[in-house]
């Protein structure tokens, strides 16, 4: 009969991950990450010089773009292999990528959770139409990041006369996830997590292909009182490691917020906002949600959308969703991404993308780091660094409409109101609006194609996607396109309206006391 779990330290249990294994970590940004183990796992290597050649697969990006999560993996020999869905928050694993000292792949957070269970399962991958006509598909690199990545792990298929992406299975070793609570038999809870996560499909791909879970927890306790409350059941568990609290934070900038795990709160304190182009944006945006949608807003930029929500008591008119499952409340920023401040419920990752991929967001709000003449779009590959795409493309790719936020350049941009007229106070150094982006996170063509409704929301116009590619819809007043725009972009766009942004998206008395210079 299966007995009690085993506790063992985390310096003992990462010594039973063998070499070549294929291990999967769990976590989002910080909330989620098994600190304990992934920072054992990096002491082991640099004091035996084992495990080697590991490959590595995991959904949300992980780390502080730092030193913590996934960059305690980052060790020429100790990594072989990498397929992740985002790489920013690990930049030291994104610098071995880029000198070709590791095969890397970007796939979308999404397709990889949802893998997982496939992988459980052990069928024969994930068949989706995630990621068509990005850089994603194999007929524009099929996810590989540099020329040492070679094996293609994502194919073309055909079905009732449709084009489909199978992204393969393959075998999980080793799984590290983390919970709150494990009692003596190893069953886990997960009370004072911000998040849920993979955490089952991770356990059960690996104990199905004869690998190993570790599962890294705050304490132990005798039994756990509601067996509904267990998330991972003991059963798929081979060892408990109790993590010192410096290394179980809730997330990588909070030790433990309970406003993150606890509903029905104020959701949140209305504070007047200062002028910048980003509460320009921010609240042009908010102007496209409609009472009732069900929403998603990106990391950086459109994070002000829930801000200017709360200062104009709109937050009770939708539901904010973040991908990593929280639904409702708001979500937080920075190093507690992936979290949100009073959520109404909290349900696992790949149930929460099931439901986007699915179409059931009304509206995403995103960012957006270059936009074509397409209306394609780039948020993964700049010069000099990997970012990945996270959940961008299923996001992106499945709501039914879209608002990409952006500056309309880059590069120290200033801007003021000078008698109820926008003026750009400093250009941009950097072009946004090019002709063609560097790497297609999101097709504008099939976008348009597939009936979506996207808009382009920047400082001073905002712009619509056409049959002809991007149009001007909108213009800040006080700009003139033929000075302020068209010279600052690499391209001309088609004219869809030129109409006038709303005057509320300027106006001093409702956006705090330095609006006006």
């Amino acid at each position: 009969m299966r007995g009690e779990a085993r506790i063992a330290s985390a310096v003992e249990a990462v010594g039973a991950i063998p070499d070549g294994a294929t291990v999967a970590i769990g976590g989002f940004v910080g909330a989620g990450h098994p600190e304990a183990l992934s920072a054992a796992l990096e002491q082991r290597f640099l004091t035996t010089a084992a495990p080697r050649n590991l490959t590595l697969v995991y959904a949300a990006g992980q780390g502080d773009r730092s030193e913590r999560g996934l960059n305690h993996l980052a060790h020429v020999g100790m990594v072989k292999r990498v397929v992740g869905g985002h790489w920013n928050l690990a930049p030291k694993l994104g610098r071995l990528a880029l000198a070709n000292k590791i095969e890397a792949y970007n796939f979308p957070q999404g397709v990889i959770c949802g893998l997982f269970r496939e992988i459980a399962a052990k069928r024969p991958g994930i068949i989706s139409q995630v990621g068509l006509h990005t850089f994603v598909d194999p007929e524009n690199g099929g996810g590989r990041l540099n020329r040492r990545t070679t094996e293609p792990l994502v194919e073309r298929i055909t079905i009732d006369a449709e084009t489909w992406l199978r992204y393969r299975s393959f075998p999980v070793h080793v799984g590290l996830i983390r919970a709150t609570c494990a009692d003596r038999r190893g069953n886990l809870s997960m009370e004072r997590e911000g998040l849920i996560g993979e955490v089952l499909p991770i356990a059960q791909a690996a104990k199905n292909h004869g690998g190993i879970v570790i599962a890294q927890v705050e304490r132990i306790v005798d039994r756990i009182d509601d067996p509904k409350s267990v998330r991972v059941p003991g059963m798929l568990v081979d060892f408990v490691v109790i993590a010192e609290p410096s290394q179980h934070p809730q997330t990588f900038g909070a030790h433990f917020n309970p406003d993150y795990v606890t509903t029905g709160g104020a959701q949140s304190a209305s504070i007047p906002l200062p002028f910048s182009e980003r509460t320009i944006i921010g609240r042009r945006a908010l102007a496209e949600i409609r009472r009732g949608d069900i929403v998603n807003l990106g990391i950086g930029l459109p994070e002000t959308v829930a801000a200017v929500a709360a200062e104009t008591g709109r937050l009770a008119d939708f539901t904010l969703t973040l991908e990593s499952g929280p639904i409702g409340g708001v979500p937080a920023s920075g190093l507690d991404f992936g979290c949100s401040r009073f959520p109404e419920a909290i349900i696992d990752q790949p149930a929460q993308f099931d439901f986007y991929d699915g179409g059931g967001l009304d509206l995403a709000i995103l960012g957006a780091g270059e936009v074509g003449a397409d209306g394609s779009v780039n948020v993964s590959t700049f010069a000099g660094r990997f970012a990945g795409v996270g959940g961008f493309v299923n996001i992106a790719q499945s709501a039914r409409r879209v608002v990409f936020c952006c500056t309309f350049r880059a590069g120290d941009l200033d801007v003021a109101m000078e008698r109820g007229e926008l003026r750009i106070v400093k250009e941009g150094r950097h072009a946004k609006f090019v002709q063609r982006v560097q790497q297609v996170c999101f097709h504008g063509p099939s976008a348009f194609a597939r009936g979506q409704q996207i808009l382009y929301v920047t400082e001073r116009a905002v712009f619509e996607l056409t049959a002809q590619g991007l149009g001007v819809r909108e213009l800040a007043p006080g700009i003139d396109a033929a000075t302020h725009l068209y010279p600052q972009m690499e391209f001309t766009p088609v004219v869809a309206g030129e109409g006038r942004m709303a005057p509320e998206c300027f106006t001093p008395s409702q956006l705090g006391p330095s609006a006006e210079r």
